[in-house]
């Protein structure tokens, strides 16, 4: 009678075997990587979006790799080919390749997205930990700023700032960045006001540790999880967002081969060649969808990461 009591009563659960019902199956075990805290495999999708986005990359490093023919070689006689052997995607209104003119596009759009989340994520970083860290006067000089920028419309702050540098490549992406500050900013200050109060920055400022010393070290680097993952999402903003200005012909110049662009000057052609417009709309659309996959795959994981803590 003992030795069954104390059968009963071991935490391995060598007593629910025996209280089992005839039939009934002992309880599924969780898998090894859940029982553990770490994560799984990522999903399929995740994979392919990973790999479209590796594509673009290296169209966007080595483009002659990919496309030998040059993007701005024109052929007039040519014009409006169909899709063809020499030509797999056909040519536009001036007999140019359009798969080679796609192909050199995508550094174009690669470059606005990660170079305007850079200047975005910068200028956050800066306003964001002066706000959070310093307080007082400082953080509600900040905030009014913020609040103040947030008022006004992205476009409005892309023409503003297209008009003082000019049309161009670089001034399109200071355009995007710019307008991302203050959403970053707010995010970082958010994050460093939650680092400030715990107990180990708290405890360096009890030991008398310089300011510097105390945001470097402790509070930036467990204020950019959250951050981070916002900017890998960015990226595919400030792309749709370049290209968009670039339709509006506020953006990169003639005969540039950026796809914001190229949809601009093929949307007056779609009826006797749709393939023109098709294919850089359908570019933009992968792209972004894809890094928007990956990015919110990395929240997914950041939150899950969080909440284990």
């Amino acid at each position: 009678m003992v030795s069954r009591i104390v059968r009963d009563q071991r935490p391995d659960g060598g007593g629910a075997a025996a209280s089992l019902a005839p039939g009934q199956r002992r309880p599924a075990r969780a898998p090894r990587s859940a029982r553990a805290g770490k994560p799984g495999r990522p999903p399929v999708g995740v994979l392919v979006a990973l790999g479209v986005f590796a594509l673009l990359v290296l169209a966007a490093v080595a483009p002659s790799l990919v496309a030998p023919q040059s993007p701005l070689a024109s052929d007039p006689a040519n014009s409006f080919a169909g899709p063809s052997a020499e030509h797999w995607l056909g040519t536009d209104q001036l007999g140019r390749d359009q798969f080679s003119r796609l192909v050199h596009g995508a550094r174009y759009s690669i470059l606005l997205g990660i170079g305007a989340t850079l200047i975005g994520l910068t200028g956050g970083i800066v306003l964001g930990v002066v706000a959070g860290y310093a307080r007082g006067t400082w953080d509600r000089a900040i905030t009014r700023l913020l609040d103040v920028l947030l008022a006004f419309p992205d476009v409005l702050v892309a023409l503003v700032t297209i008009t003082v540098l000019g049309p161009g490549e670089w001034s399109l992406i200071w355009a995007v960045g710019l307008g991302r500050i203050p959403g970053s900013a707010r995010l970082v200050r958010g994050e460093v006001l939650r680092v400030r109060e715990t107990g180990f920055v708290r405890s360096g400022i009890g030991l008398g540790l310089s300011p510097a010393r105390l945001v470097v070290r402790h509070v930036l680097p467990n204020s950019l999880g959250p951050v981070l993952v916002h900017a890998v999402l960015g990226v595919g903003v400030s792309i749709i967002f370049g290209a968009s200005l670039s339709f509006l012909g506020l953006g990169a110049v003639p005969p540039t081969p950026e796809w914001g662009l190229m949809l601009s000057e093929a949307r007056q052609y779609l009826s006797i060649a749709p393939w023109v417009a098709i294919w850089p709309g359908l570019l933009i659309t992968i792209t972004v969808v894809s890094i928007t996959v990956v990015g919110r795959f990395a929240q997914q994981r950041f939150i899950t990461k969080r909440s284990s803590l």
